[in-house]
């Protein structure tokens, strides 16, 4: 399986961990800065669920840049052979 070994920038993890703090981010935004912040530091590959979600969330008009900034980053990390 090919391996993944791409990490989440400084920037995006301020830009997670904010979304984190708010309280007028939305559930899904939550759940993909949280998924960002755990590939922080580290060689975590995102998992099929988050992949699939993410995928989502780049594909609809419906969220705020930020939520999409935050799913391509999900995505840039996730397994090259899915």
């Amino acid at each position: 399986m090919s391996k993944n070994t791409k990490q989440t920038s400084s920037r995006i993890a301020s830009v997670a961990a904010a979304t984190l703090s708010s309280s007028s981010s939305s559930q899904i935004a939550k759940s993909l800065a949280a998924s960002t912040l755990s590939q922080r530091g580290n060689s975590r590959q995102t998992g099929a669920e988050m992949e699939r979600v993410a995928s989502k969330v780049l594909s609809s008009e419906k969220y705020a840049e930020v939520t999409k900034e935050l799913a391509a980053s999900v995505l840039s990390q996730a397994n090259k052979a899915r």
